[in-house]
This record gives C-alpha cells, sequence and structure tokens, in this order.
C-alpha cells in the first residue's frame, strides 16, 4: 500500500510534464502556422502591384464601383507615358482624363502609345478609356473643368509626376466610399491663425512639417486626392469667379481653392491616408523661394471672397490600411 502510495505522486507528476509539452508544442505549431499566414499575406502584397483575385473583380463589376483618373500634364511627355503605363494596370480605373494645355496638340507618337497601352493593360473585359481634355488657354483651373458624360463619381486627381501602387490607390478609394463628401488624399496640409495679425483674422499656410509636427491637417492637396465628380461642376460653375481669375493670374492655389470648394459644400474635414509615394519628376512650384507666403496670401484672399468666413475644418484622422501592419 505504501509502496504504491508513493507512485502515484510521480505518475502525477509524469503526467502534468507531458500535458505541459503537449501544450507547448501545441502553442509553437500554432506560431508557426500563424508566422506562415502573415508572411504569405505580406508576400502576396509585396509581390505587385496589382490584385487580380476573384474578390476584387467584383469590386470593380461596374462603372459606378470604378473611379476615373484626372491627371494635369505639361510638356512631359515621358512622365505622361511612365504614369498611364502603370495607372493602366489598375483595376479600378474606369478612365483616364488628361488634362492638356500645351499650346500644340498632343503629338501623334504619344496618342498612339498611350492607345497601345490603354489596349495592353485592358482586360477581363474591362476596356479603359482614354481622352485628352484639350483646353486653349493655359490655366490651372483647367484641371478642375467640368467634364461631361462621366461613368463614375469618383475622381482621382494626380500629377503626372506622382506614382502610387495599385494597392494604395484601391484602399484610398474605399476610404472615399466610405466619404464621398469630402476629399481624400495623400498629402495633407494646414493652415493656421497668424498670431501677429490674429484680431484681423489672418492665416498662415502650414506645410508638411507643420503637419507633421502636430499631427493636425485641414486640406489634402490636389495632386494626389479623391473626390467626386460634382464638385468639377462647382468649382467651375458655381465657386466665386474672382478666385478662377486669382488662380489664372498668378499660376498658384487652385489645389487649396477646391479644398475651400469641398469643404464649403460638406462641412467636414478631408482624410489623409497614409501610403507611399513615387515622385518621378524634379520638383515643382514648391520648391521655389516664397511658396509658402504665396500660398498664405491665396488662403487670405479666398477667405476674404468667402464672405470672411473660413470652410477648412481641421482633422487629426489617418487612415492605415490594417492588411500592411505586422502590429496593431
Amino acid at each position: 500500500m505504501r509502496g504504491s502510495s508513493l507512485r502515484r505522486p510521480v505518475m502525477i507528476q509524469r503526467l502534468r510534464q507531458i500535458a505541459v509539452t503537449i501544450k507547448i508544442k501545441h502553442l509553437l505549431c500554432c506560431c508557426i502556422v500563424l508566422a506562415f499566414v502573415l508572411f504569405a499575406t505580406r508576400a502576396s502584397n509585396l509581390m505587385g502591384w496589382t490584385s487580380d483575385d476573384d474578390a476584387t473583380a467584383l469590386r470593380y463589376s461596374t462603372p459606378r464601383k470604378r473611379y476615373a483618373i484626372l491627371m494635369n500634364t505639361w510638356k512631359r511627355h515621358d512622365l505622361l507615358k511612365q504614369s498611364i503605363s502603370h495607372y493602366t494596370t489598375c483595376m479600378g480605373v474606369e478612365s483616364i482624363h488628361i488634362v492638356w494645355s500645351e499650346p500644340d496638340p498632343p503629338p501623334d507618337s504619344l496618342v498612339a502609345f498611350l492607345q497601345r497601352t490603354v489596349k495592353e493593360n485592358s482586360r477581363n473585359d474591362r476596356e479603359i478609356k482614354l481622352r485628352f481634355e484639350m483646353n486653349k488657354e493655359d490655366s490651372l483651373n483647367n484641371r478642375f473643368k467640368e467634364i461631361k458624360n462621366l461613368n463614375t463619381d469618383a475622381i482621382f486627381s494626380v500629377d503626372d509626376d506622382v506614382i502610387f501602387a495599385c494597392s494604395t490607390l484601391e484602399f484610398a478609394f474605399t476610404v472615399w466610399q466610405s466619404a464621398s463628401e469630402t476629399m481624400v488624399g495623400f498629402v495633407p496640409r494646414m493652415h493656421w491663425i497668424d498670431q501677429a495679425q490674429e484680431e484681423m483674422g489672418k492665416y498662415i499656410y502650414g506645410g508638411w512639417w507643420s503637419v507633421w509636427w502636430t499631427g493636425t491637417y485641414s486640406m489634402v492637396l490636389s495632386k494626389a486626392a479623391f473626390f467626386h465628380s460634382k464638385y468639377l461642376g462647382i468649382y467651375t460653375h458655381h465657386m466665386p469667379a474672382s478666385i478662377r481669375n486669382y488662380v489664372s493670374k498668378n499660376r498658384n492655389c487652385e489645389d487649396i481653392a477646391m479644398s475651400f470648394v469641398v469643404a464649403n459644400v460638406s462641412g467636414a474635414p478631408p482624410v489623409w491616408v497614409k501610403g507611399r509615394i513615387y515622385e518621378i519628376g524634379s520638383g515643382g512650384i514648391s520648391s521655389l523661394g516664397g511658396h509658402s507666403e504665396r500660398r498664405s496670401k491665396c488662403v487670405n484672399t479666398f477667405v476674404e471672397e468667402y464672405g470672411g468666413m473660413m470652410p477648412l475644418v481641421r482633422s487629426t484622422v489617418k487612415a492605415v490600411d490594417s492588411r500592411h501592419l505586422w502590429f496593431w
């Protein structure tokens, strides 16, 4: 009896050790499987810029579920070719509209190249429409002229020297679909009250470093942003003509003017989306001296044209695609 009683604790201890070992092995197996799933998911995202699975095809099954690209260009035909070659591979693109304000029409060689590119990248019964929006006058207002017979509500406004991965563009489009009255974009900016002229209601334009330091913004620039197509008509026909004249004369701030239009109609802040930007061209007007001062003048001029009321709304929200994060 005594020997039997001594063996029981030993057996119980061994059973416990076996149970712990099984639990540890089970936990390790789960960790290995989870790591494999995470690696496979991340690898699939890194393999390319496009997604061809059935779910993505279904999501863009009708024109209303896709978007139009509105691309501004000026005498940079090589950059235009590169951008069009990329964006025609994105599943959500229904049409591409090139804002053409050069004095001469597009060269035949350029047109032929772009048409061939569109045809080669069209797939799954999805034919992308390519159209040049011709303008006789060289004005920055041309990029927001109303476009007739659009089949989509969503417009992605982008410059010819800026490229985003198709997966990034797809994510931003889904964000816009949940907030279609406002602007959704990748390049945030801010306005601040000018403390030296606070009593006069003056403002200062804040660039990227201002946003980076405070995490606050009130605009997303139209060089890379989604907005509803109705805002083209509002910009062209209902925005104060004095603002369009100011933009045309000073060759600046059409993006701020569009931010004013959207904020004034929606009463909502824009949405900043996290996304990697590939800039394939050289610096634009933002690299010139006195850029911030000129932009601040635009903001104050536009506020005056809106009757002294500031329509821009501040926000600290940033949309991030959780599929590309290892941990929350």
